[in-house]
């Protein structure tokens, strides 16, 4: 009995081992626990989530090549931004020795017989200008890229870390290329203030070449050119005078150069008057009585060390600034004296009269007799300039003869008004200097 029993038993266990190899694996785990006799033997089978453990490992990869490519892309357009930055100062520095060498007379200028030392900038100031302004407009667009690439930094799932070298290093190129536009406007600004005067100052010559052309044209009259000539006004008078006819335009520096004879006594009188509206002392170089010859710049008034009431030609030549009110007096070549403000910031005005002889109570009238001047003028010229020293001592010595590139000493640009006045040739330029 014992043995049947036993055989039973067996035969179960063994049933039970072919019924549970025989069950195929649905993928699920189970969690096995003690349940108290006296408890519900139905309760639930708890289920343990899929692991997946391969997944999460192709992910996680997924996600680093990501970051790998996200900074590779970065650090290539650094590399583009930093080769761009050093080309940039490159040509900077080579414009910067360019302007050095022609602010000083080393060359660089833009004539045909000098090389062009800027290697790649144009020798043309125009063609300069545009290049500057294209690779201005180049890296504006350049920064907004930045700007942009910023944006998308921000908003990306990088490491704080990561995020925020990358902003950094943005935000040095940034500051550099805003630094290199700002001295590349800087350099266009420069460039065309010096085109602007350079082409004020050719059209300006190139005026004077043709009315000194359309004079020897004319024949220039009875003198042998058009500015051997010279203004007699052998009476005080307040009807005998010279008068330009054209006018001065708005000017913060001049220079005006004169060859003049006179024995008057007691003065020269007023040899130069310019007469504006609203103020008929404009500019005035007057001698009246025992005083010294002043100078009159806005009813502003300077004592000049002049002497010339000896009955000789004398050249004078008068400079001044409205910086600072600065002026100087030369005499035959030579500086006899200096000073300050005199009417220091005041501008030239535009548009008055200039007249020889007389001194202006209104604009281009109501002259007085007693201040009237008694003489020879001749070579009347005005400049926008100073006028180096070397240039007034070469007209002083007759080594050369500078018309002025305001008013030049033309026949046809001077009117003479009264009986007795007279445009005369003038003596030669040797027989002028004194102690010649």
């Amino acid at each position: 009995m014992f043995y049947l029993l036993f055989g039973l038993l067996c035969f179960c266990a063994m049933e039970r081992v072919k019924l549970t190899r025989g069950q195929e694996d649905d993928g699920k785990r189970y969690i096995c626990r003690a349940v108290a006799m006296s408890g519900d033997a139905s309760c639930p089978v708890t289920l343990l989530p899929d692991l997946s453990v391969g997944g999460q490992e192709e992910e996680l990869r997924n996600t680093v090549m990501q970051l790998r490519e996200t900074i590779s892309q970065q650090k290539e357009t650094i590399s583009k931004q930093l080769g761009t930055i050093n080309e940039l100062t490159t040509k900077l520095s080579l414009c910067a020795s360019a302007t050095n060498e022609r602010k000083y007379g080393r060359g660089g200028s833009w004539g045909k017989d000098k090389q062009n030392t800027m290697g790649d900038v144009p020798r043309d100031p125009n063609d300069s200008i545009e290049n500057l302004g294209k690779t201005m407009q180049g890296l504006k667009d350049r920064l907004e890229n930045l700007e942009q690439m910023r944006a998308n930094i921000s908003g990306a799932s990088f490491p704080s870390e990561l995020r925020d070298l990358l902003q950094r290093r943005l935000g040095e190129l940034e500051k550099q290329l805003l630094k290199k536009v700002s001295s590349l406007e800087e350099e266009k600004s420069m460039l065309s203030n010096a085109t602007a005067a350079y082409r004020l100052k050719t059209e300006s010559a190139l005026n004077a070449l043709v009315e000194r052309i359309s004079e020897l044209e004319k024949g220039g009259g009875d003198f042998k050119s058009p500015e051997q000539f010279k203004l007699c006004l052998p009476q005080r008078t307040n009807y005998l005078y010279g008068r330009f006819t054209k006018s001065l335009p708005e000017m913060y520096a001049f220079t005006i150069c004169m060859w003049i004879r006179s024995s008057s006594s007691p003065g020269i009188g007023t040899p130069f008057s310019y007469g504006v509206p609203g103020q008929a002392n404009e500019i005035v170089l007057i001698e009246w009585g025992n005083n010294p010859i002043e100078l009159l710049i806005n009813d502003k008034v300077a004592q000049l060390p002049l002497e010339v009431r000896d009955g000789k030609w004398h050249h004078i030549c008068i400079c001044w600034t409205t910086r600072d009110g600065q002026w100087e007096a030369y005499q035959d070549g030579e500086r006899l004296g200096a000073g300050d403000n005199l009417a220091a910031w005041h501008p030239i005005k535009p548009g008055g009269v200039i007249i020889l002889g007389q001194e202006q109570d209104v604009v281009g009238g109501r002259f007085d007799a007693g201040q009237a001047f008694v003489g020879e003028l001749s070579q009347v010229n005005i400049w926008d300039r100073i006028l180096k020293p070397t240039e007034i001592q070469s007209m002083a010595n007759c080594s050369s003869y500078i018309p002025g590139n305001v008013i030049s000493w033309l026949a046809s640009n001077v009117e003479v008004f009264g009986r007795g006045a007279a445009k005369r040739p003038l003596e030669i330029c040797r027989e002028r200097v004194p102690n010649a």
